[in-house]
């Protein structure tokens, strides 16, 4: 493929950008005549679902971490509308995209199981003394 026309999200994914669909409207917010006569916010939009670049593993992983961003349908919604220009829109939105895409693939590390330290389990029993002492004096005072 050529290298222009894909984007990389990581060693195993890159996706094609010909799967990326985008749609534009007028931003939200201060900006005066110019945001009345342009349409600067973009929205991208990628089919989860249905794309033929992921396996099955990494659709049911985007699907499952993403799921507050993905409709119904399956499909993934970014949206930009930061800047005035409309090019520097669709790059913030496409950069939010893969940063979205390799978070969602990145496989969480497993925890390693430890065991508190002696100082720390002597500290904590030294409070624990400390407390109950404080509360059988109060008692005692009755």
């Amino acid at each position: 493929m050529d290298e222009k026309n894909v984007l990389t999200i990581n060693k195993q994914v890159q996706i094609p950008l010909s799967e990326l669909r985008f749609r534009f409207s007028g931003s939200s917010g201060p900006g005066g005549q110019h945001v009345n006569k342009t349409a600067t916010k973009v929205t991208l939009l990628f089919d989860v679902r249905h794309s033929p670049s992921l396996t099955e593993t990494q659709r049911q992983l985007i699907l499952q971490k993403l799921a507050n961003r993905i409709d119904k349908e399956g499909v993934l919604r970014v949206e930009a509308q930061t800047f005035r220009s409309q090019r520097r829109n669709r790059d913030t939105a496409v950069a939010k995209f893969c940063q979205l895409l390799a978070q969602a693939l990145k496989k969480p590390k497993k925890r390693q199981k430890t065991r508190p330290g002696r100082a720390a389990q002597e500290k904590r029993l030294a409070a624990k003394k400390k407390q109950s002492e404080k509360k059988r004096q109060r008692r005692q005072n009755w």
